[in-house]
């Protein structure tokens, strides 16, 4: 017979500087009646672990807001085979950067070796596993957690943390509920294997302020972007299954739906610089919108033999383009899209405040059009090594680097910074030049913003009336 013990922990006295998560209701939650289903089966279930198939032999629980179940502070401390309730809310920055009310929490240069573990939280901002703080590392394996509250993560780490793990299965269904999350202060997480699905407005399977990193795991969101990276930040997914369907806006900002989005909220909680969105093989099934849209930054997007398939036929591939982040004029989206091996399929939209510089290599193949309706950001395109792009409608860039039969016209026209390309032609041509981040819009912009996705934030609007404060150790 299991045995059950009751914690009561002492609840963690922090203060921070703006609310990271609210529970304000999002400025449009109605489905958009074009989403398509994916037709595809999700794979999501293989190799899933369920709570039953874990071994529990004693159970810690905590119903206190602002308290954990289990707390290690600067030691190193091991659980296995144990199930850990938490119930309690708790809200703002406490919770969402510091990591009160969660129900594991590690800080302090601490070490907590979790295995076969269930976690289960029931409340709003009750993360389910923390890691705060530099020198903090938390490693978790062969694990199933479930979240239920608003603003509640299954893997959460901020403030420089570290985060492991190995074959766990998350699941929330709150809103703003990532299962891999990180806020302010970001830090390091390793994903190996797992299954990882969200069900709520708001919750794209990562939202990273942190350098994430993916392996041979499965993704799925049902209400919300696959992965949203924030700032100077990075999500590397490796032989990992995403499956996306953004069909819900959290927000009034954008009017458009997608797959990944890379944005800077302005909001403080992660820095200017180039964000970088990496997938090297596995697979990206998007079911409504677009498959990649950037905006108020400056990011990287590297693809390799990934297998990328748009379901919604009005999607394009890339949107670059101005939304409701930063400064009006200054805010929108410059991309160094560069692809190895890779099939792309979709068009690329670049509005007139973007910028791409796309790289097709490896004998990569692009079928699309590039601004369709006509001249507008600046778009250079270089092919090499027996990379091929085959037009499906007009397309105006700025500048073109190919050899003789690299561009397959297909019936349309190219225009190459005003003038008309001919089939056959060699190009030399010029990348155009991109500044780290959105400096001008980042000086100029209000810090009242909301995050579209994980969205550990509907509402910032109170942001600029609070003063950070460090913990109190």
């Amino acid at each position: 017979m299991k045995k059950k013990i009751m914690v009561s922990a002492m609840a963690l006295c922090v203060a921070g500087c703006i609310g990271a998560c609210s529970v304000v209701p999002a400025a449009d939650t109605t489905q958009n009646t074009t989403s398509t289903e994916i037709s595809t089966q999700s794979t999501y279930s293989q190799n899933k672990l369920s709570r039953e198939s874990i071994p529990i032999s004693n159970t810690l629980s905590s119903s206190g807001s602002g308290e954990h179940a289990i707390t290690v502070d600067g030691k190193e401390e091991s659980y296995s085979n144990t199930e850990v309730l938490k119930t309690g809310d708790s809200s703002g920055d406490e919770a969402d950067f510091y990591g009160e009310n969660s129900a594991i929490f590690t800080t302090n240069k601490g070490t907590s070796n979790l295995t076969n573990m269930v976690v289960d939280t029931n409340g709003a901002h009750a993360n389910a596993v923390f890691s705060y703080g530099e020198g903090t590392t938390v490693n978790i394996s062969d694990s199933y957690i479930t979240t239920s509250g608003n603003c509640s993560g299954a893997l959460m780490t901020t403030g420089g943390g570290t985060m492991n793990a190995t074959n766990v299965t998350a699941e929330t269904t709150g809103n703003s509920s990532a299962t891999i999350r990180s806020d302010r202060g970001g830090g390091t997480v390793t994903v190996n294997g797992g299954n990882y699905k969200t069900s709520g407005t708001g919750s794209p399977t990562i939202y990273s302020t942190a350098d994430i990193t993916v392996n041979d795991s499965y993704l799925e969101s049902t209400a919300s972007q696959g992965v949203v990276v924030e700032g100077n930040n990075s999500v590397t997914l490796n032989n990992t299954n995403l499956t996306a369907n953004n069909n819900k806006k959290n927000s009034n900002k954008s009017d458009y739906y997608q797959a990944v989005m890379l944005y800077q909220s302005m909001s403080g909680d992660a820095s200017e610089g180039m964000s970088s969105f990496k997938m090297n093989g596995g697979s990206l099934n998007n079911a409504n919108g677009d498959i990649f849209f950037v905006n108020n930054t400056t990011s990287t997007i590297e693809l390799s033999n990934a297998n990328i398939t748009n379901n919604d036929t009005n999607g394009v591939f890339l949107r670059a383009a101005a939304a409701g982040w930063g400064n009006s004029g200054s805010n929108g989206g410059k991309v160094n899209l560069k692809a190895s091996n890779q099939v792309i399929n979709g068009d690329m939209v670049v509005d007139d405040i973007s910028s791409l510089n796309l790289y097709l290599n490896d004998n990569s193949t692009f079928t699309g059009a590039v601004n369709s309706s006509g001249q507008s950001g600046k778009v250079y395109v270089e092919l090499k090594n027996g990379s091929k792009w085959t037009l499906t409608a007009d397309s105006y860039i700025s500048s073109l680097t190919c050899d003789a039969g690299s561009i397959n016209l297909n019936g349309h026209k190219l225009y190459v910074n005003g003038v008309e390309y001919t089939e056959n032609m060699t190009s030399q041509g010029t990348a155009i030049e991109m500044a780290s981040g959105n400096s001008k819009s980042m000086s100029k912009s209000s810090n009242n913003m909301e995050k579209p996705s994980d969205a550990n934030a509907p509402d910032k609007g109170s942001s600029s009336k609070k003063t950070s404060k460090k913990k109190d150790k």
